[in-house]
Protein backbone atom coordinates (compact mmCIF):
# COMPACT_ATOMS: atom_id res chain seq x y z
CA UNK A 1 0.00 0.00 0.00
CA UNK A 2 2.78 2.32 1.08
CA UNK A 3 4.30 1.76 -2.69
CA UNK A 4 0.99 2.64 -4.49
CA UNK A 5 0.38 5.64 -2.24
CA UNK A 6 4.00 7.13 -3.05
CA UNK A 7 3.51 6.33 -6.37
CA UNK A 8 0.27 8.30 -6.79
CA UNK A 9 2.13 11.10 -4.96
CA UNK A 10 5.17 11.27 -7.27
CA UNK A 11 3.02 10.85 -10.00
CA UNK A 12 0.65 13.95 -9.09
CA UNK A 13 3.64 16.27 -8.36
CA UNK A 14 5.28 14.97 -11.56
CA UNK A 15 2.01 15.78 -13.13
CA UNK A 16 1.87 19.22 -11.69
CA UNK A 17 5.43 20.07 -12.32
CA UNK A 18 5.29 19.51 -16.03
CA UNK A 19 1.57 21.33 -16.22
CA UNK A 20 3.53 24.10 -15.21
CA UNK A 21 6.88 23.80 -17.02
CA UNK A 22 4.50 23.03 -20.38
CA UNK A 23 1.46 25.37 -19.68
CA UNK A 24 -2.23 24.72 -19.33
CA UNK A 25 -3.79 27.49 -22.13
CA UNK A 26 -4.21 27.48 -25.19
CA UNK A 27 -2.12 30.84 -25.40
CA UNK A 28 0.81 28.65 -23.84
CA UNK A 29 4.27 28.60 -26.17
CA UNK A 30 5.07 25.07 -27.53
CA UNK A 31 6.01 22.52 -25.29
CA UNK A 32 9.91 22.38 -24.38
CA UNK A 33 11.90 20.09 -25.60
CA UNK A 34 12.73 16.88 -23.15
CA UNK A 35 16.20 16.07 -23.12
CA UNK A 36 17.40 12.93 -21.75
CA UNK A 37 20.51 13.55 -19.59
CA UNK A 38 22.95 10.94 -19.55
CA UNK A 39 26.83 10.69 -19.77
CA UNK A 40 28.82 7.45 -21.02
CA UNK A 41 29.93 6.68 -17.21
CA UNK A 42 26.19 6.01 -16.58
CA UNK A 43 25.48 4.30 -19.35
CA UNK A 44 28.59 2.18 -19.11
CA UNK A 45 26.97 1.02 -15.67
CA UNK A 46 23.85 -0.38 -18.19
CA UNK A 47 21.27 0.87 -15.95
CA UNK A 48 17.58 1.41 -17.09
CA UNK A 49 17.36 4.86 -16.78
CA UNK A 50 18.56 8.21 -17.50
CA UNK A 51 20.39 10.21 -14.86
CA UNK A 52 17.99 12.57 -15.28
CA UNK A 53 15.35 14.63 -17.84
CA UNK A 54 15.71 18.05 -18.66
CA UNK A 55 12.58 19.69 -19.91
CA UNK A 56 12.77 23.80 -20.23
CA UNK A 57 14.81 25.07 -17.36
CA UNK A 58 13.70 22.05 -14.91
CA UNK A 59 15.84 19.02 -14.28
CA UNK A 60 14.13 16.06 -12.79
CA UNK A 61 16.97 13.93 -11.51
CA UNK A 62 16.61 10.01 -10.83
CA UNK A 63 17.22 8.99 -7.46
CA UNK A 64 20.87 8.66 -6.18
CA UNK A 65 22.12 6.52 -3.77
CA UNK A 66 25.55 6.55 -2.16
CA UNK A 67 27.03 4.42 -4.64
CA UNK A 68 30.96 5.74 -5.53
CA UNK A 69 30.53 7.58 -9.01
CA UNK A 70 30.79 5.25 -11.79
CA UNK A 71 30.26 1.89 -9.81
CA UNK A 72 27.59 -0.16 -7.78
CA UNK A 73 29.16 -0.28 -4.92
CA UNK A 74 27.74 1.29 -1.73
CA UNK A 75 30.12 3.58 0.54
CA UNK A 76 31.09 2.10 3.60
CA UNK A 77 29.47 3.75 6.76
CA UNK A 78 26.19 3.32 7.04
CA UNK A 79 23.17 6.35 6.60
CA UNK A 80 25.34 9.19 7.00
CA UNK A 81 27.94 8.26 4.53
CA UNK A 82 25.57 6.84 2.10
CA UNK A 83 23.55 10.24 2.63
CA UNK A 84 26.83 12.49 2.16
CA UNK A 85 27.83 10.49 -1.01
CA UNK A 86 23.99 10.66 -2.67
CA UNK A 87 24.26 14.16 -2.05
CA UNK A 88 27.25 14.54 -3.81
CA UNK A 89 26.08 12.86 -6.61
CA UNK A 90 23.32 15.03 -7.36
CA UNK A 91 25.41 18.36 -6.86
CA UNK A 92 27.91 16.48 -9.70
CA UNK A 93 25.20 16.12 -11.81
CA UNK A 94 23.47 19.78 -10.92
CA UNK A 95 26.97 20.94 -12.53
CA UNK A 96 27.25 18.87 -15.63
CA UNK A 97 24.02 19.91 -16.74
CA UNK A 98 23.49 23.87 -15.63
CA UNK A 99 22.70 24.13 -11.68
CA UNK A 100 23.84 23.43 -8.31
CA UNK A 101 22.14 21.95 -5.11
CA UNK A 102 21.49 25.90 -4.31
CA UNK A 103 18.89 25.73 -7.30
CA UNK A 104 17.28 23.03 -5.87
CA UNK A 105 13.29 23.17 -6.02
CA UNK A 106 12.30 19.50 -4.44
CA UNK A 107 13.88 16.56 -2.67
CA UNK A 108 12.37 13.10 -1.66
CA UNK A 109 13.91 11.17 0.54
CA UNK A 110 13.45 7.41 1.18
CA UNK A 111 14.98 5.62 3.81
CA UNK A 112 15.16 1.79 4.46
CA UNK A 113 14.92 2.31 7.90
CA UNK A 114 12.80 5.59 9.10
CA UNK A 115 14.84 5.91 13.01
CA UNK A 116 17.76 6.71 10.51
CA UNK A 117 15.95 10.14 9.87
CA UNK A 118 18.03 12.06 12.24
CA UNK A 119 21.48 11.08 11.00
CA UNK A 120 20.39 11.12 7.54
CA UNK A 121 19.03 14.95 8.42
CA UNK A 122 22.07 15.74 10.21
CA UNK A 123 24.33 15.39 6.71
CA UNK A 124 21.35 16.52 4.18
CA UNK A 125 21.55 20.32 6.70
CA UNK A 126 24.74 20.23 6.90
CA UNK A 127 24.97 19.89 2.77
CA UNK A 128 21.97 22.12 2.06
CA UNK A 129 22.71 24.96 4.40
CA UNK A 130 21.30 28.22 4.32
CA UNK A 131 19.12 26.69 1.59
CA UNK A 132 15.93 25.08 2.42
CA UNK A 133 14.19 23.45 -0.30
CA UNK A 134 10.77 21.86 -0.34
CA UNK A 135 11.26 18.08 0.99
CA UNK A 136 9.52 14.87 1.58
CA UNK A 137 10.66 11.49 3.41
CA UNK A 138 9.28 8.31 2.74
CA UNK A 139 10.42 4.59 4.26
CA UNK A 140 10.89 2.05 2.06
CA UNK A 141 11.08 -1.60 2.66
CA UNK A 142 14.64 -1.58 0.72
CA UNK A 143 16.36 -0.11 -1.90
CA UNK A 144 19.06 -0.73 -4.95
CA UNK A 145 22.37 -2.27 -3.42
CA UNK A 146 20.74 -2.75 -0.28
CA UNK A 147 20.84 1.12 0.47
CA UNK A 148 19.89 2.86 3.59
CA UNK A 149 19.47 6.06 1.19
CA UNK A 150 18.25 7.81 -1.95
CA UNK A 151 17.19 11.11 -2.61
CA UNK A 152 16.38 11.89 -5.66
CA UNK A 153 15.10 16.08 -6.97
CA UNK A 154 13.95 18.84 -8.90
CA UNK A 155 16.23 21.90 -10.08
CA UNK A 156 16.05 24.73 -11.48
CA UNK A 157 18.95 25.74 -14.45
CA UNK A 158 21.16 28.47 -13.59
Amino acid sequence: MQYLIAAVIGAAAGFAAAWLTLGSGSDAPPPAALEILSTAEQDALNLPFAEGVRVGDVLYLSGQIGARPGALELVPGGVQAETRQALQNIAAVLERHGSDLQHVVKCSVFLKDMADWPAMNEVYVEVFAGHRPARSAFGASGLALDGQVEIECLALVK
